[in-house]
């Protein structure tokens, strides 16, 4: 054992018989935050929540981008159990190729493939996710990954190089197994969504719904309307 000391550090290497130290795990990057500021610009990102909202702060935050023959998804959303994204041919839940990131109890955040059955999500084996990191962080769970634009065809994995209407939901986990969402009716995107065309989408989450609805603006016209009228 030889024991160095310096005045500003104490380090103990623990040597075999050849005199060569056993090698050490490599150090690990912390997690680089999300850029906002490239939304629309270099990729495209979806915000679901408060008006002015970033990859911090939104209920929801997804991006994506080229890069290569690989798509890169950023997710983040206001939770400790997991957040996903659902590639889907419709508006609906079932029959949708689903990546999440979830956090597990040992404090990890790993990356999981699914395919909803109808109303339940499948875990596939097969996971097309690479270069994966996560992070738990302020009671939210925020993850990077890629996954190839092209893929042999199968029922469980699209080709993102074809346009989806992407399901976005968040929920806790038990386990590290996940549950059910947190709202009953999570945010779809309007259209279908092309990799090849960057969009920087916000949509405001129901406590910031309350007077955009037609319905609403139009209870606002008649009450001024019949104000104004009232008046002498």
């Amino acid at each position: 054992v030889l024991l160095i000391v310096s005045p500003c550090i104490l380090l103990m290497i623990y040597s075999d018989h050849t005199g060569y130290p056993f090698p050490t795990a490599p150090p690990v990057d912390p997690f680089a935050k999300i850029r906002v500021d490239d939304c629309g610009k270099t990729k495209g990102c979806f915000r679901y929540g408060k008006p002015g909202c970033n990859a911090e702060t939104c209920d929801y935050f997804l991006s994506y981008r080229r890069i290569g023959a690989d798509v890169e998804f950023e997710l983040s959303a206001d939770t400790d159990g997991w957040v996903a994204v659902g590639f889907s041919s419709d508006k609906k839940m079932g029959g949708d190729d689903v990546m999440a990131c979830v956090h597990d109890d040992n404090g990890r955040v790993r990356i999981q493939h699914f395919y909803n059955v109808g109303q339940w999500a499948k875990e596939i084996q097969r996971n097309p996710a690479r270069d994966e990191e996560g992070v738990f962080e302020n009671n939210r769970v925020t993850c990077r990954f890629k996954r190839p634009v092209y893929v042999p065809r199968e029922e469980t994995i699209v080709d993102l190089h074809l346009s989806w209407y992407y399901l976005f939901a968040w929920g806790p986990a038990i386990q590290g197994s996940i549950t059910r969402h947190d709202i009953d009716s999570p945010p779809v995107s309007e259209r279908v969504v092309s990799i090849y065309k960057y969009e920087d989408i916000f949509m405001p989450s129901a406590a910031y719904q309350t007077f955009s609805s037609p319905f609403c603006l139009l209870l606002i016209v008649a009450l001024t309307f019949y104000l104004l009228m009232g008046t002498p």
